[in-house]
């Protein structure tokens, strides 16, 4: 059974498929969180939907994962949240790629390669980038950067499982942002 993705999170993402309504951002987000506020994320690597360098991919040795920038976050936030995954994974659930939050609650950035102070698992249970590296023929797969800002700290011990960090979230978010890299092989 398809599920379906709601129609402002279709408007959030481009070229929306059935498996973006298992995101996080659509368990957590909602229209009046969606950008609320001009809250963005944005890459100097890649614009919203277009393809990731192979730098960050798994067809890279020593892959990293990309620099990240956000705006000033809604009045209120305490803390940050971010999730990276794939909702094109032939999995029941998103494949996630990268689980982090302690980010100051304000305008800031991640350098290239640089990690967020606390990490979760990933879907490879590490606490650290996972490369992209969808199947060959797969088509082209979506990795999506979700930003939430949480009216509350997250605090969870780092190694926190997606599960868990979505629990902990649920009902605390002021605001969310996505950017969407793609990759095929």
């Amino acid at each position: 059974m398809l599920e379906h993705v709601p129609e402002w999170l279709g408007k959030a993402l481009n070229n929306t498929r059935a498996g973006h309504a298992k995101l996080a951002v659509a368990r957590l987000g909602g229209e009046e969180t969606m950008h609320g506020g001009g809250f963005r994320l944005m890459s100097a690597a890649f614009v919203d939907g277009e393809a990731l360098d192979p730098m960050f991919t798994a067809d890279e040795e020593d892959a990293c994962a990309p620099p990240l920038e956000w705006t000033a976050p809604p009045a209120g936030t305490q803390s940050l949240l971010l999730v990276v995954e794939d909702p094109d994974a032939p999995a029941p659930e998103p494949f996630v790629h990268w689980l982090g939050w302690g980010m100051e609650p304000r305008a800031a950035r991640l350098f290239e390669g640089e990690e967020p102070p606390v990490l979760g698992k990933n879907s490879a249970l590490k606490t650290e980038w996972l490369a992209p590296d969808p199947p060959s023929g797969h088509g082209k797969h979506d990795y999506v950067f979700q930003l939430f800002a949480l009216d509350c700290p997250l605090e969870l011990e780092s190694g926190a499982g997606r599960g868990e960090v979505l629990d902990a979230a649920e009902g605390h978010v002021l605001g969310a942002a996505v950017l969407t890299g793609t990759y095929s092989r």
